[in-house]
């Protein structure tokens, strides 16, 4: 089998959170060396959702495979650190707000200049040079402002609420990612490196298959819940529209039509749908529903309750989702695997893997990168450039 694909790539990850660090985490998992700068507070993620000893499980899932130096950018000759790693660095990953990276130094016009044939990337809410570029934007906010969180209020009958899953900074992240790659392949043609100015706001909008319903004014979509509650209490996703949904149930599985001659839409609708809610549960077993829509070749998904069970589905084992790995305090601890399977090369994290202290490798990795001496190193450490735990 053929190396990691990415192997050779210097990484310097200015990022905290999700949007940055899902994106370098991949990187990572595709084989580049990602030097993840961390300041002396640490990433803030480290102690979300907090455990007994060791890390959160979101910065282990974040950050493994990583490399940590950690470096407080207000020292007096911090930024020169900074340009010396950014000189021998690929890719520079930051999710500061627009203008900090400049304040310290250390922004695209600065690194540029040391490495010409460098590739950087910033993801913020709102963009670099927009009229809201200055305005805090975690994930809830981007899906508020898209309509994301209206639009699944709209759909449910619920109030708003924000999902529980931090779409716009995953999205921005695998955004940033074909960027990036993007840029590296247009460096490989002119030797030339460049800047990727990514917003928040536009990859969820970019990455939502609903936009053209509220371009063409189109909406509102009439509400839909595709959950049906089946055998044995168990619920099921069912994918289709009503209609679709109805035409096969009547046709291919023997359930008749219960509305009156000259019914109109809105009682034909409604009828049809709870004749089909009896039928689902007319079925004797949950197994016997599930062949049946197997044999009306519907496409179906029983709706687990979030939490371990989860990951003890079929499939879970066979795609090798979750693996078994080592936080920063030793502990033995589970995360999920990149998804990609390549034919030749290899990609992803081992149960050799594990996460870094804050700071780990200050010393390994500006001897590697920048060849210093330990000399060099405990003077930067005693000039309170460098901190560990």
């Amino acid at each position: 089998m053929a190396d990691f694909p990415l192997a050779g790539l210097k990484v310097l990850d200015f990022s905290r959170v999700v949007a940055g660090p899902y994106a370098t985490r991949l990187l990572s998992d595709l084989g580049a060396e990602v030097l993840k700068v961390e300041p002396p507070e640490g990433d803030v993620t480290r102690k979300l959702f907090k455990r007994d000893s060791g890390v959160s499980g979101n910065y282990l899932q974040m950050n493994i495979g990583k490399q940590n130096i950690c470096i407080d950018l207000k020292a007096d000759g911090a930024t020169d650190v900074i340009r010396k790693l950014a000189a021998k660095a690929d890719i520079v990953v930051e999710n500061f707000r627009p203008g900090i990276m400049d304040k310290f130094g250390i922004g695209w016009n600065d690194l540029s200049k040391v490495n010409p044939r460098l590739v950087m990337l910033s993801i913020s809410g709102y963009g670099q040079t927009g009229p809201e570029r200055e305005k805090a934007a975690y994930a809830p906010v981007v899906h508020a402002e898209t309509g994301l969180i209206a639009r699944q209020a709209e759909m449910s009958g619920g109030y708003p609420t924000d999902m529980q899953f931090a779409m716009a900074d995953s999205y921005s992240s695998l955004h940033g990612i074909i960027a990036i790659l993007t840029a590296l392949r247009s460096r490989d043609q002119t030797g030339e490196g460049q800047y990727i100015d990514l917003a928040m706001l536009n990859a969820l909008h970019s990455s939502d298959d609903y936009a053209h319903l509220a371009l063409d004014n189109g909406w509102p979509k009439e509400p839909e819940n595709l959950v049906w509650d089946v055998p044995e209490d168990r619920r099921v996703i069912i994918t289709g529209d009503m209609k679709w949904l109805w035409i096969v149930f009547s046709t291919k599985d023997g359930l008749t039509d219960p509305t009156p001659t000259g019914a109109d839409i809105p009682t034909k609708a409604k009828l049809r749908r709870e004749a089909i809610e009896k039928h689902i549960l007319s079925y004797e077993s949950f197994d016997a529903l599930t062949a049946a829509l197997d044999r009306l070749n519907l496409a179906w998904g029983e709706v687990h309750p979030f939490g371990p069970a989860v990951y003890e589905q079929p499939s879970i084992k066979a795609l090798g989702t979750i693996v078994d790995i080592t936080d920063d305090a030793g502990n033995a601890r589970r995360t999920v695997q990149s998804p990609y399977r390549f034919s030749k090369s290899k990609s992803g994290i081992d149960s050799n893997s594990r996460t870094a202290k804050r700071g780990e490798h200050n010393v390994a990795a500006l001897q590697s990168w920048l060849g210093l001496t330990d000399e060099e190193i405990s003077h930067l450490s005693d000039s309170n450039i460098l901190c560990s735990d």
